[in-house]
């Protein structure tokens, strides 16, 4: 078999597993954050940054134009000045949480994303934002890391290979994003 039909079928067989029932769950607290005018929080490092950054697009612009009941989402990956001001002065670890620490509020919703499930900042971002009363979900892969014994919700995708991780990171995060934009309340 060639290595784009090994991808694909992979691929194929580890969407097949993903944990619908958290998917709905968390779909729920989705729409209980824009009901309430809580916030959402969104962040990772590398491909997970910017499938943090491309989710809170999802939410704050396709779910949210020309309707009453609007998102309020901030990808905390997409803070770049105060991002390194933070990584340069106090350390790489502190620049999620430290953002958070500014904006944060009881019952807000905090979404990671590590596909390692042990990413120091992330971990710290939701440490911190379990600490005001946060929701917390972690989106992981492999066997879940730290994040997903941390978390209030977990989604991992079980696999090995990053690729097919934050591929299924992506594909969760439209599950989620599409289903309130079409399905909607």
């Amino acid at each position: 078999m060639d290595f784009l039909t090994k991808y694909r079928d992979e691929l194929a067989k580890t969407l097949a597993q993903l944990d619908l029932a958290r998917v709905r769950e968390v779909i729920g607290w989705l729409k209980e954050a824009r009901d309430q005018g809580q916030t959402i929080f969104t962040c990772g490092n590398g491909g997970s940054a910017a499938t943090a950054s491309h989710f809170a697009c999802d939410l704050a612009k396709g779910a949210s134009y020309l309707r009453t009941k609007r998102y309020r989402v901030i990808a905390l990956t997409d803070a770049m000045p105060t991002i390194s001001a933070y990584a340069n002065d106090v350390g790489y670890d502190a620049i999620f949480s430290e953002q958070l620490k500014n904006f944060a509020r009881k019952r807000d919703l905090v979404i990671a994303i590590s596909g390692s499930g042990n990413s120091p900042n992330v971990l710290e971002a939701v440490t911190y934002a379990r600490s005001v009363g946060c929701r917390t979900v972690g989106l992981t892969g492999r066997d879940g890391g730290k994040l997903g014994k941390l978390v209030d919700c977990e989604l991992r995708v079980p696999v090995q290979h990053m690729g097919i991780i934050e591929d299924g990171h992506m594909v969760l995060c439209h599950m989620m994003g599409y289903h309130v934009m079409e399905v909607g309340a």
